[in-house]
C-alpha cells in the first residue's frame, strides 16, 4: 500500500540551467567581464560594497546569480544586465589597464586639493602629447 509521502522519498530532482547565447556558466562570465573591465577581486568587491570573498564565490561556487547586486554590477562592468545574465551577447570588450584604474580609484579618494593636484599634472602631460 502506497502512502501518500511515498513520492517524496526520491531525490530531488536536479535544476535546469538556462540556456544562454554564449554557453558559458554564470560565474565564468562574470569573471571575464571583470577582468575584462580591468577590476580584480578586491576592486570590484570595493565598487560593490561587499566582501572579495563573496566576488570569489560568485565567479566560482554558484550558478545563481546575485539578484540584488545584478544592476549594480551590470553598472560598474559597463555591461547590460541582459548582456551580465547571458541572455544577450557580449559585444567584444576591449581590455583595461587595471594597475591604472586601480591608481585612479586611489586619487579618487584622496582629499580635493591633492586631486586638484594630479589633474593638473594629467591635463598638462595630455596637452602636451596631443600637441605632438
Amino acid at each position: 500500500m502506497k502512502t501518500r509521502f511515498e513520492p517524496y522519498l526520491g531525490a530531488m530532482p536536479k535544476r535546469e540551467s538556462h540556456a544562454t547565447v554564449d554557453g558559458e556558466p554564470f560565474g565564468k562570465r562574470l569573471a571575464h567581464l571583470r577582468k575584462a573591465a580591468g577590476y580584480s577581486q578586491y576592486t570590484l568587491a570595493d565598487a560593490l560594497g561587499i566582501t572579495n570573498r563573496m566576488v570569489a564565490y560568485y565567479e566560482g561556487e554558484t550558478t545563481h546569480p546575485p539578484t540584488h547586486l545584478l544592476p549594480k554590477l551590470a553598472k560598474v562592468l559597463g555591461v547590460s544586465t541582459d548582456q551580465l545574465l547571458g541572455i544577450e551577447k557580449v559585444k567584444e570588450v576591449k581590455q583595461k589597464d587595471s594597475r591604472l584604474w586601480q591608481r585612479f580609484a586611489q586619487v579618487e579618494k584622496l582629499p580635493p586639493k591633492e586631486r586638484k593636484k594630479i589633474v593638473d599634472l594629467l591635463d598638462a602631460f595630455l596637452g602636451k602629447n596631443q600637441e605632438r
